[in-house]
């Protein structure tokens, strides 16, 4: 837990924090509107005995006390899908509507990906883009599992994603769900932190940095950028959000989230963000017993 140290002035009760990640996380799935319905589901757990809870701030979020939530019925039958619950945040934010052209940038293995064909009913486009060529096979096993029929697959690198495809035509709304250190996953990965150090944090901030500039650009205006990260580390989150939106029209946007939370950082250590930046919200493992993550919305200016 030693590259945590530097967050203990910016988390509130940090020794709570240090306990949450030592703590495993519990198992969570998503109901799969696309084949079923929460009541359905949660019949199917009762007729089973597997005990569940669903989440407070998302109706189709539980859960589950089971190892293996895919040897369950629910889960066999593509009814439900194993989610961490901080991870439907991002596309609970980006809101995709029916009928709508949507990007997801960094797609594979396709939890978000599935969650946004959900929350669009299976109408529209939704491209689902990975530069990893090994990785996308899981991502297309996952859409077929769920009956995802709206998705289209790409496989370029998402700093220099080619709209020629598309006629040019820019999208909606785009998730930048990007690469990271990968930190606020600790509670399911023990061995997070293992190879942690500066310079990879150092390096993938510049991989973020082109990935969501390269969003804003492929949006139409007026349209939607959601931002996430599963890490803490300031330098993959305000301070790529404070390059962006200082080298585009875009700005960042609240949101509400029934979720504890804290807001985005405006300074860290020698440097000052944007005030922007702390529409953002923060969440850490011990508020809500999940989980670290990091979201933002952004809106493409007209």
């Amino acid at each position: 837990m030693e590259p945590f140290d530097r967050y203990r002035d910016v988390i509130d009760d940090f020794e709570a924090f240090l306990a949450a990640c030592e703590r495993p996380l519990p198992m969570a799935v998503r109901v799969n509107t696309l084949k079923t319905t929460p009541e359905r589901v949660t019949q199917a757990f009762d007729e089973a005995g597997i005990e569940y809870e669903r989440a407070d701030w998302h109706p189709l979020v539980m859960t589950v006390d089971t190892e293996k939530p895919g040897a369950t019925w629910p889960g066999f039958h593509g009814w439900t899908t194993g989610q961490e619950e901080v991870s439907a945040i991002p596309p609970t934010v980006l809101d995709p509507q029916p009928g709508e052209r949507v990007l997801d940038t960094c797609a594979a293995p396709g939890s978000k990906t599935t969650q946004l064909a959900a929350e669009m009913d299976d109408e529209g486009t939704l491209v689902a883009n990975d530069n990893n060529l090994g990785r996308l096979s899981a991502l297309r096993f996952n859409c077929e599992r769920l009956g995802v029929t709206n998705v289209v697959v790409t496989n370029q690198d998402a700093r220099s994603y080619s709209l020629k495809p598309f006629d040019g035509e820019e999208f909606d709304r785009v998730l930048v769900d990007a690469p990271c250190s990968c930190e606020g996953t600790i509670r399911k990965n023990p061995d997070a932190l293992d190879n942690w150090n500066m310079g990879h944090v150092t390096s993938v901030a510049g991989i973020q940095k082109g990935i969501l500039k390269r969003a804003v650009q492929m949006t139409r205006p007026g349209g939607t950028v959601v931002y996430s990260t599963c890490t803490f580390a300031p330098e993959e989150n305000e301070a790529v959000l404070d390059h962006v939106i200082g080298e585009e029209d875009v700005s960042v946007v609240d949101y509400d989230l029934a979720l504890d939370h804290e807001p985005g950082l405006t300074e860290w250590e020698d440097e000052e963000f944007d005030p922007q930046v702390a529409k953002a919200k923060r969440v850490y493992p011990h508020q809500n017993d999940t989980g670290g993550f990091f979201t933002a919305k952004l809106e493409v200016e007209a």
